[in-house]
């Protein structure tokens, strides 16, 4: 336990971030929209999406399964980064609310572990919106992981 009573981060796994991003790049939807990770340490994970015109709803703010989709990617990498060499994730369940209308010309999804066990792993996300230098909170999720083994 930190200084703050919150379970220390301790990577297992030596080469975490070339697993996450291994893991990352397989994923076929977060290519298709755009998705690229923007900043990565053991216990927590950014990842950005652009607002492009085939990303929107009808009201012409980004939509709201995207920015589901990048907060728990972004808290299922967080937890990744914990687990020992040859685990991935899989959700378990989420739960997120909308803050505001996601507009901007990014979205910004951060993914954070809150307690890692050993099967299980729960983690906060949120997505704040980019527009002219300024960061808006969208949403904010509570995720729960469980690790699976490869094969």
């Amino acid at each position: 336990m930190g200084r703050t009573g919150m379970q220390s981060l301790e990577a297992q796994n030596p080469q975490f971030e070339r697993d996450v991003r291994e893991t990352f790049a397989q994923q076929t939807f977060m290519r298709m929209i755009g998705a690229k990770i923007t900043g990565l340490s053991a216990g927590s994970v950014e990842i950005s999406v652009p607002c492009s015109d085939n990303l929107l709803q009808h009201h012409g703010y980004l939509h709201g399964a995207v920015i589901a989709a990048i907060v728990d990617t972004a808290c299922g990498c967080s937890a990744m980064t914990l687990m020992p060499p040859s685990s991935s994730v899989l959700t378990v369940e989420y739960k997120i609310n909308f803050l505001a209308p996601a507009a901007g010309e990014r979205i910004v999804a951060r993914g954070r572990v809150l307690k890692a066990g050993r099967r299980l792993t729960v983690c906060s996300g949120e997505a704040l919106a980019l527009a002219d230098g300024k960061e808006k909170p969208v949403a904010a999720l509570v995720a729960t992981m469980v690790r699976v083994t490869a094969a």
